[in-house]
């Protein structure tokens, strides 16, 4: 709602003022118009009326007499018209004055109440100026007081504010370290069991790492054993032929002798085809796709001095990683330097020939 504005001393005291000096106009003027319309008075008569009487017997000095008598009686009528007109006139003449000092009271009245307005009004001016200084004050005195009030109103919240943000911070700090320490446990927890899993599983890696170790410790072994033995065999059995066929050729005929070189060299043939497979095994790693009763055929190439010089497959077992890893294991033989010093005639079935493999003959 709009405030209304409270008039001022001089508003108010305005519309009266006009209405005072309005009326004064009015009166005096009134005053004046009555003055001015007042009827002239007629001359005064006189008050002595003398009635002359000719009385025929009367004397000629008689009436001389009362001739002389008529006229101090009409000059005295005169003088006393002349004295009533100048009483009269005085009368005007004190009628006016008093009517101008009834004016000259009135105006100087309404000068004094004109004079007494105003003071008034000054007066009432000055009490509404004091007023309104005084509301003034009071009301700058309640500003200043509600200001005052909001400012530590405002203190007051801003430091409760500063408190509570001081007491969810120390909550949220404490909520934090908690927190922290709850993830630390945690993490710790998981770092151990973690660690735990990877001991574990270094554990068993090195036990796996350990037995396969242990495993190829014993195929190596079994394969240096059976290379070994192979060796052994191949030597035994050649040196015994040879003996043999030195014999059986010293004491036999010719036939005799031909058959007894060509089963000797059978007997060598089967030695290497045990060497061979010996030596593959100790390079052959075996694929996941390797399964009992899997065969394959290789093509194999050799050099005089035993070096393997091509291995392809002439017959697949059907599994292709299989076939490579038979294949790769052939090829890491390198050299067999147990078949240096062979006879050309020995060593002819092992420039180009064919080997069959299976898993079991690569797992010795």
């Amino acid at each position: 709602m709009r405030e209304q504005r409270e008039p001022s001393a001089s508003e108010n005291y305005f519309w009266p003022t006009v209405w005072a000096v309005g009326l004064h106009v009015l009166i005096f003027g009134m005053l004046f118009v009555s003055f001015a319309m007042t009827p002239e008075l007629p001359p005064s008569k006189p008050i002595v009326q003398a009635t002359l009487y000719q009385l025929k017997s009367k004397s000629q000095a008689t009436t001389q007499t009362n001739q002389k008598i008529a006229g101090e009686a009409k000059k005295s009528a005169a003088r006393q018209t002349e004295v009533e007109q100048m009483e009269q006139k005085k009368v005007e003449q004190e009628a006016v004055k008093a009517a101008e000092q009834k004016k000259e009271q009135a105006a100087e009245k309404a000068a004094e109440a004109k004079k007494a307005d105003e003071a008034k009004a000054s007066e009432a001016k000055k009490a509404d100026e004091a007023k309104k200084a005084d509301e003034s004050k009071k009301a700058d005195d309640a500003k200043k007081a509600t200001e005052a009030k909001k400012a530590e109103e405002k203190k007051l919240a801003d430091i409760a504010k500063k408190k509570s943000e001081e007491e969810a911070k120390k909550a949220a700090e404490e909520e934090a370290k908690k927190k922290a320490a709850e993830d630390a446990k945690k993490k710790a927890a998981e770092d151990a069991k973690k660690k735990a899993a990877e001991d574990a599983k270094k554990k068993a890696v090195a036990d796996e790492a350990k037995k396969k170790s242990a495993e190829d410790a014993k195929k190596k072994a079994a394969a240096d054993a059976a290379k070994k033995k192979a060796v052994e065999a191949a030597r035994k059995s050649t040196e015994e032929k040879k003996a043999q066929a030195l014999a059986d050729l010293l004491s036999d005929t010719p036939q005799r002798q031909q058959a007894l070189a060509d089963e000797q060299g059978d007997e060598v043939a089967g030695s290497f085809d045990d060497l061979i497979r010996a030596r593959a095994a100790e390079g052959w790693a075996r694929p996941p796709s390797a399964r009992k009763n899997m065969t394959v055929v290789l093509q194999i190439g050799m050099l005089p001095d035993g070096t393997v010089t091509s291995v392809t497959v002439a017959k697949s077992s059907g599994d292709g990683p299989f076939d490579s890893s038979a294949v790769a294991a052939v090829k890491n033989i390198g050299r067999l330097t147990e078949m240096q010093g062979m006879k050309p005639s020995d060593f002819n079935p092992y420039r180009s020939f064919k080997m069959t493999f299976t898993p079991e003959d690569l797992a010795l």
